[in-house]
């Protein structure tokens, strides 16, 4: 036990590193291994906010719940622009 007047230290785990394009990825990946269209489950959580569409295989809804919504949404344009209309 240290001295009472020493500051104490906590060390916690902060998942900062996961932007949207992360979060996607992962849990692109979950859902196709569960056999879900991941296609159809992303939209249907962006659309209505309901964290059912994700499944919780691979800790992917806790991870889609992190970013908002608007990011996910953010990141799909930018990436489908991207890749679909800047050619």
């Amino acid at each position: 036990m240290g001295d009472m007047h020493d500051t104490q230290y906590i060390t916690t785990f902060q998942d900062n590193t996961a932007n949207a394009a992360q979060v996607l990825e992962r849990v692109y990946i979950a859902l196709t291994e569960k056999g879900y269209n991941p296609v159809n489950q992303i939209v249907g959580y962006i659309m209505s906010g309901d964290p059912t569409y994700i499944t919780s295989h691979k800790n992917a809804r806790s991870l889609i719940m992190k970013v908002e919504r608007d990011e996910l949404l953010e990141e799909m344009m930018g990436v489908y622009i991207d890749t679909k209309l800047r050619r």
